[in-house]
C-alpha cells in the first residue's frame, strides 16, 4: 500500500511519533494513554509536507509562493547565466552561415555576395577548400603484391628471382627456459 501523505499523528515534546492514522477516532485511544505519561503530547493534521492544527486549516492555507521566478537558465553565480553559452552562441552563428552558404548554393549562385555579407563575422580561420585529386600526394597504404596491384604513383614491389631461395637458421634452444613438467597431484585420503 502506498504511503499516505495526510494523517493525524502525535507528537511528544515537539517531536513526531510513529502513530498515525488518518481518522481521528482511531488514535484517541493511543493519545490518552501518552497524554498521562507526557502532558505535552499533542493530536496534529499532517499534510503538504507540514503540521497543521486540522484538516480545515491546511485547506484554508494557500501554499507559499517562490518570490523569484528563476527560469530554465538560472544559474548561480553573480549574472546568473551559464557560462557556456558565449561558445554556444559562437558555435550557433557559425552553423547559420553554413546553412545560408548551403541555401545560397542550391539557389544557383544569385544572391552570393548579400548572403556572404550578411552572414557573421567570425575570428576563425577560412575552411580550407579541397584540392583536386590529381594534386594530392599518393597515400600510404598497404605495397602492392600479387594479388594486388600497385597504385597509380607507386612503383611496383621487386620481384625476388625464382632460383634465389631464402633459409632463415633456427635459434638454440636456451637452458632453462622451457617449460616445466607439471607436478603430480597428490591422490586423496580416504575418508574413515
Amino acid at each position: 500500500m502506498p504511503p499516505r501523505h495526510a494523517y493525524w499523528t502525535i507528537i511528544v515534546d515537539d517531536l513526531p511519533t510513529a502513530f498515525r492514522a488518518v481518522s481521528r477516532e482511531e488514535l484517541l485511544p493511543t493519545f490518552e494513554r501518552l497524554r498521562q505519561k507526557h502532558p505535552t503530547a499533542v493530536l496534529r493534521w499532517f499534510a503538504r509536507g507540514r503540521v497543521w492544527e486540522s484538516p480545515e486549516a491546511a485547506r484554508q492555507r494557500p501554499p507559499a509562493k517562490r518570490s523569484e521566478h528563476r527560469g530554465r537558465d538560472w544559474r548561480p553565480g553573480g549574472e546568473h547565466r551559464d557560462p557556456r553559452d558565449r561558445f554556444r552562441e559562437e558555435r550557433q552563428a557559425r552553423w547559420r552561415a553554413v546553412r545560408a552558404r548551403a541555401r545560397v548554393g542550391r539557389s544557383g549562385g544569385a544572391g552570393r555576395r548579400e548572403a556572404a555579407a550578411s552572414a557573421p563575422k567570425t575570428t576563425h580561420a577560412p575552411v580550407p577548400q579541397p584540392k583536386p585529386h590529381q594534386d594530392r600526394p599518393v597515400p600510404p597504404g598497404p605495397p602492392p603484391g600479387p594479388d594486388r596491384p600497385p597504385r597509380p604513383g607507386q612503383e611496383p614491389p621487386p620481384v625476388p628471382s625464382p632460383t634465389e631461395e631464402i633459409v632463415i637458421p633456427r635459434d638454440p634452444p636456451e637452458r632453462g627456459r622451457g617449460r616445466r613438467p607439471a607436478k603430480p597431484r597428490p591422490k586423496p585420503r580416504p575418508r574413515r
